[in-house]
């Protein structure tokens, strides 16, 4: 088992699965059509392929949570010019419409795929370092920040979540320390489930046509990584001044 490593961060991701319309909203994770997305685009593989779309969704899929972030609403009017007849006129003011669409800022997820095909795997991460198509987090107007792929684990999935080091900024680690009244910080994971009783999402990606995209549930299960904090709090004022002496 080979389980590839992806470091999802940027200024803003968004993560819709059930929103469409005036109202986009977003997951507090990654969904798995997203990630798939971003692999399909580091491959070159167009929209209506859908046999190389079938091949990327039986990649087992789990999402750690780094850095929760915050949510955040942009809100728009939308007013069009073009009358009925495809000629420009002055549109009644009534006729202008909100839109709503929900980002997260700030947030770093760490995401994993695993697959029994090595060289599947490999081609993926190779991708990642050189992709066909811009990659972005959900959205076309969030583009990731690097690195993305922190490469292959020789681990199952669940196992490589549970050992990767914290990749959360320096900032919200230090937030972290300070806070925390234990020695530790619980990060939330999100994994494929096999068992039926567990809780679905509609998030598998049948097709990307625009005219007809299509999706399907899968199962998934929460559980949480334990880190240890550094909380050294110790702080030397005249540390820099004797490194100049």
């Amino acid at each position: 088992m080979s389980t590839l490593l992806l470091r999802l961060a940027a200024p803003l991701q968004s993560w819709g699965t059930e929103s469409k319309f005036d109202t986009r909203q977003t997951r507090r994770e990654p969904s798995k059509s997203g990630v798939i997305g971003l692999l399909a685009c580091a491959l070159g593989i167009r929209r209506d392929n859908i046999e190389g779309l079938n091949e990327l969704n039986k990649l087992t899929f789990g999402i750690r949570v780094e850095q929760e972030g915050q949510l955040l609403l942009d809100y728009q009017t939308v007013k069009s010019y073009k009358t009925v007849r495809g000629f420009l006129d002055d549109a009644n003011p009534e006729d202008a419409y909100q839109t709503y669409r929900y980002y997260l800022a700030d947030a770093v997820f760490l995401a994993a795929v695993s697959s029994d095909d090595e060289g599947m795997m490999q081609r993926l991460e190779a991708a990642l370092h050189c992709p066909a198509f811009p990659l972005y987090l959900g959205r076309r107007s969030c583009p990731a920040t690097l690195p993305i792929s922190l490469g292959l684990r020789n681990q199952a999935l669940e196992q490589a979540l549970l050992e990767e080091p914290w990749h959360a900024s320096e900032t919200e680690q230090m937030r972290r320390q300070w806070q925390a009244s234990e020695h530790t910080v619980r990060l939330r994971m999100v994994l494929d489930a096999e068992n039926d009783g567990a809780a679905q999402v509609r998030d598998v990606p049948l097709s990307f046509d625009p005219v007809w995209r299509r999706y399907t549930f899968r199962n998934v299960k929460e559980m949480y990584a334990t880190k240890q904090l550094n909380n050294d709090t110790t702080h030397d004022a005249m540390a820099e001044v004797e490194a100049c002496t």
